[in-house]
């Protein structure tokens, strides 16, 4: 299935577009306008125009192509309005309707039924039951929600089986200061899901890590595969460590599974699993912005020991190594600050000063290194080494991480400008560590992958 037309369209049709506030044709619109291509739209029973684009009574219609279309329409109204697009020769349809296969046999039969319509039109289907996508990039709103005209453009691919906690994922990372290539809601995945969405994005130029909600699906063996398969990065969050089948089957129609089997089966494929949707973004943000490391050690430069300390704590608890440096690095870092608070690993210089990026530069050098984690805490007056570390990971060709925290103000700046420079940042020891540990789990599993023949049962 060719999901360019759904996810990269030229034009697209908003079907039962209205002109009354609140309604959701009215906000799917009000989003869809923003677009960068040509928006339509439609609705039989309105005349006039909305947000200044003339309605059209169908999309069959429409004097040109139409690409995509988001459907505003309830659930039993959708297979005609499917019936219409196959006819238009539409290439995909947000499906934003519940009563699908998450309501019961009725809702089944709906859904099965209107996968038979798109597969006689060639239609790629995005939910039903979903609020949605985004593609930042070209302004491509394709959600209901308010405010998602702010995502900015980044790299990471959300694809989350819930709409509600893809918008919440892209909301955060606009917070954090994140951007996103895509986020997507798969709802009750049609006839486009996990395995259709990671193909695609990992064909995407302007995508470099993909990040995956899951709560159930079918096959998982599909899923792992396609995961496998992909040159691009991915991580997950399998939901379900206790009993919420029944509620995630009510929400997408998916039943959880078992929890272990999934985590076990999605390590066994070289896909390191996070807990939490912080650490899920966190992982996108360093798989994304990282070369794959060569191994899981882990050299750690702090300003301030007890960051440090927790740092080397949970980085050794989440399965990275924290090796001796060489003795030409330690010999090397003495030379920078004679006296130094501890020359071993982590190296703590016991404050920020000018020469901090030296030290930076001295650990990133060390033959026995395979990631860098630094943390310093702001200080004004000398702010961060951001010459030091734009462009330090590819000179090294290891992953360079920075965590911090600091008053707001200036802080924000600098941050943003290491970000600017493609350096995963984090306000936090914990997250950063975690992040850490995510990406020497991701070239171990990389690795045993490759080594083995590798079997699942989920």
């Amino acid at each position: 299935m060719n999901l360019t037309r759904l996810f990269g369209p030229e034009t697209v049709a908003v079907v039962g577009a209205s002109k009354t506030e609140g309604k959701i044709g009215y906000e799917a619109m009000a989003n869809a306008v923003e677009f960068d291509g040509r928006v339509y739209p439609v609705n039989p029973s309105a005349e006039g125009s909305v947000l200044g684009e003339e309605f059209v009574a169908s999309v069959t219609e429409v004097d040109e192509p139409v690409d995509l279309a988001l459907l505003c329409v309830p659930g039993p109204v959708v297979p005609d309005v499917l019936e219409e697009c196959g006819e238009a020769g539409v290439g995909g349809a947000v499906i934003y309707a519940g009563g699908f296969a998450e309501a019961g046999e009725e809702g089944e039969e709906l859904q099965e039924r209107i996968v038979d319509i798109a597969a006689e039109g060639d239609v790629a289907l995005l939910g039903p039951n979903t609020s949605g996508f985004v593609v930042p990039r070209t302004n491509l709103l394709a959600s209901f929600a308010g405010g998602v005209e702010q995502l900015p453009a980044g790299n990471v691919a959300i694809v989350a089986q819930s709409g509600g906690v893809a918008h919440q994922l892209a909301f955060q990372a606009l917070r954090e200061g994140n951007g996103i290539s895509a986020m997507v809601g798969l709802g009750n995945r049609a006839n486009v899901g996990f395995e259709e969405a990671i193909e695609y994005f990992d064909g995407d130029a302007a995508t470099d890590a993909v990040v995956l909600h899951v709560e159930g699906t079918d096959d998982g063996r599909s899923l792992l595969e396609t995961c496998r398969a992909a040159e691009t990065p991915v991580t997950a969050y399998k939901v379900g460590q206790s009993d919420v089948g029944e509620f995630a089957e009510s929400h997408t129609g998916a039943l959880t599974g078992d929890h272990d089997l999934y985590t076990a089966g999605f390590a066994q494929y070289g896909v390191p699993t996070v807990d939490s949707t912080s650490a899920l973004l966190d992982a996108g943000v360093a798989l994304a912005n990282s070369p794959v490391p060569a191994g899981a050690n882990v050299g750690v430069v702090t300003a301030q020991a007890g960051p440090g300390i927790i740092i080397a704590d949970r980085l050794q608890r989440g399965g990275a190594t924290l090796p001796e440096l060489g003795a030409d690095t330690q010999e090397r870092v003495e030379g920078i600050l004679p006296g130094i608070t501890f020359a071993g690993n982590p190296v703590d210089t016991g404050r920020p000063m000018p020469e901090f990026g030296d030290v930076v530069e001295a650990v990133a050098a060390d033959d026995a290194v395979d990631v860098v984690l630094v943390y310093e805490l702001f200080e004004e007056a000398l702010g961060y080494p951001v010459e030091t570390l734009d462009g330090l990971a590819e000179t090294v060709d290891k992953p360079v991480l920075f965590a911090t925290e600091g008053p707001p103000g200036a802080m924000d700046d600098e941050l943003a400008a290491l970000r600017e420079a493609g350096v995963p940042t984090f306000t936090s020891p914990e997250r950063a560590a975690e992040a850490t540990a995510l990406l020497a789990r991701y070239a171990e599993l990389g690795d045993a992958a490759a080594d083995q023949e590798v079997s699942a049962d989920v």
